[in-house]
């Protein structure tokens, strides 16, 4: 199968591989930048963004299947790669194959679930995006307004009023248009479990990503995916909700052409120093944007109930 993909810059090449009902848009807030310094390739997943779907089941497997046969194709075997969320869950998947990807920049990567963990995932993301398909012919205006974009994107970034509004509407829409969405969502939460790489099994660098705020994929996940990656070192965003690349695009930047270029880095470099972001929205209007969402979806939930049409 080809996939649909952009492809910015020169230099060495780099792929980037985007989240569970995202697009190649889902990197719109860093791709030029990272393009002024290297090749970069930027696909859609089968079953998101202009990409037709799969004809067999959407799992990690059969999406990393999918990655290989485009690396292939193309005469990209050995590329560096980053990944966000599912895609960076489908990166470490690739690494872990061998001789597939190079360097590796896993963001925030989803899998790493446990208790309570795995059906607040699942029944959040899930009910939001079923809200979000309903909400799709107001989306340019609720994505417009710094009020209504916060209320939507809380749960996804720790001061959602500062992300683009025009990045905000492209994955919002991309969320409810996604055809592969559903089926990805429940292999990814409820399928065979990530396996991983004993130590010293993944020569090639290999950096895990995560943000501090992160509400989707919770920090102390992280534990568990470095048991199952013993060879990645973990990188810490301040300030940061699951998507670097939105909350601190530069320094995700800086994260990315430093792990792949094979070179020692200090996370103080890469961090830099910061000012604290002033916040132009009061904190409660991020926890009153979880509590919207989740009304809005048990609502959705009770509609079909009522309908006699299955839930979730």
């Amino acid at each position: 199968m080809e996939m649909n993909y952009v492809r910015r810059g020169a230099g060495k090449p780099l792929l980037l591989l985007h989240g569970i009902g995202g697009s190649w848009r889902s990197w719109q807030t860093i791709l030029d930048e990272l393009a002024a310094e290297r090749d970069v390739l930027a696909v859609d997943l089968p079953g998101f963004g202009a990409t037709p779907p799969l004809t067999g089941p959407v799992t990690i497997g059969t999406l990393a299947d999918a990655v290989t046969t485009f690396l292939l194709r193309h005469d990209l075997l050995g590329i560096d790669v980053v990944g966000s969320s599912m895609g960076a869950r489908l990166v470490l998947e690739l690494a872990r194959r061998g001789g597939i990807v190079g360097a590796v920049v896993a963001l925030d990567p989803g899998g790493f679930w446990a208790g309570w963990q795995v059906p607040v995932f699942y029944h959040s993301i899930g009910l939001s995006v079923k809200l979000l398909k309903a909400l799709q012919p107001l989306m340019p205006a609720l994505t417009g307004n710094a009020v209504t974009r916060t209320l939507l994107l809380a749960q996804f970034s720790a001061h959602p009023w500062r992300v683009p509004a025009q990045a905000a509407l492209d994955e919002l829409r991309s969320y409810a248009n996604a055809p592969s969405f559903e089926e990805a969502l429940t292999n990814l939460v409820y399928g065979d479990e990530q396996q991983g790489a004993p130590r010293s099994s993944i020569s090639a660098p290999l950096v895990i990503g995560w943000g501090r705020q992160d509400r989707v994929c919770w920090p102390g996940e992280s534990k568990r995916a470095l048991e199952k990656f013993p060879d990645a070192r973990l990188y810490w965003f301040a300030q940061c909700g699951h998507l670097p690349q939105w909350d601190q695009p530069a320094e995700t930047i800086r994260l990315i052409l430093a792990a792949t270029s094979g070179a020692d880095f200090l996370d103080a470099a890469i961090a830099q120093c910061r000012p604290a972001p002033r916040a132009r929205l009061p904190k409660a209007a991020v926890a009153v944007g979880i509590g919207v969402l989740a009304v809005g979806g048990l609502w959705l939930l009770l509609k079909k109930h009522k309908s006699g049409l299955p839930g979730i």
